[in-house]
């Protein structure tokens, strides 16, 4: 005999995520029975740990802020009165309510960024709010005209967004401010040394120019040497002459054997 069949209330309406509600036959066994749920979803908002994406405006740091940074370095054990003194180079990611719950830090020497000292609030929101500061400081290195980033934070998104672990080849352009410690680097490059090129550039043409100098210089010593030679053939050519003529009216008889 067969089971009576459960069959879906129309009243409820579905979104996403898919949610299937029973409502049971008076006939149908226990375990097709249940209750309607008096909810809806109407759209899927992606959220990191349950926080939405426009919950927190990232900004740069102001001296306002210093009490709020203070609070979330301290724990780092970082060195805050240096920090302190450096607190525009961070971007800060601040709350509705004006609380700065993460910080990065962007330093700037030799058209080169180091991405430093990084420090949240609350660590259960940093695969939120990191993305967003990095796509801050990019945009802060872009305007600024910045070759290449480089970085020592050791959490995995910094291996994922793009920076590679720096080669040999690579170290060599580590400016000379950051070369301290020369392990556990991260870097990504941004863009060519365009006047490293201007300046290859202009190097080579230089050393055309004084190429073509030097071959033009070549060119009148062969010349002045061609000219030189030319004045000695026809002097010996023309003392020959004057010989053979003085011989000739010595000797008129040389003409007549």
């Amino acid at each position: 005999m067969r089971s009576p069949a459960c069959r879906i209330n129309p009243a409820f309406r579905l979104a996403w995520p898919p949610a299937w509600v029973v409502v049971s036959d008076q006939d149908a066994p226990l375990w097709c029975r249940a209750q309607l749920l008096d909810f809806e979803f109407q759209s899927w908002n992606p959220k990191l740990g349950g926080v939405s994406s426009s919950k927190y405006r990232v900004r740069r740091a102001t001296l306002d802020d210093l009490v709020h940074l203070t609070a979330i370095w301290q724990p780092m054990d970082f060195r805050v009165d240096d920090l302190a003194k450096r607190v525009t180079e961070f971007q800060v990611a601040e709350s509705p309510d004006g609380k700065i719950m993460g910080a990065l830090g962007l330093q700037i020497s030799e058209r080169q960024g180091l991405v430093h000292s990084e420090a949240f609030g609350d660590f259960a929101l940093a695969e939120h709010l990191r993305p967003q500061l990095w796509d801050r400081l990019l945009a802060v290195a872009t305007n600024h005209g910045l070759l290449r980033v480089w970085t020592r934070e050791s959490a995995p998104f910094w291996n994922h967004c793009g920076m590679l672990q720096a080669d040999a080849e690579a170290m060599q352009k580590l400016p000379v401010l950051w070369r301290g410690t020369s392990s556990g680097w991260l870097t990504l490059k941004l863009r060519d040394d365009v006047e490293s090129v201007h300046s290859l550039d202009r190097e080579f043409a230089l050393f055309m120019q004084s190429e073509k100098q030097r071959t033009k210089q070549v060119f009148q010593h062969a010349r002045t040497l061609k000219t030189l030679v030319t004045i000695v053939c026809v002097g010996l050519l023309i003392a020959v002459a004057i010989w053979a003529v003085r011989m000739f009216l010595r000797n008129p008889h040389l003409l007549h054997p």
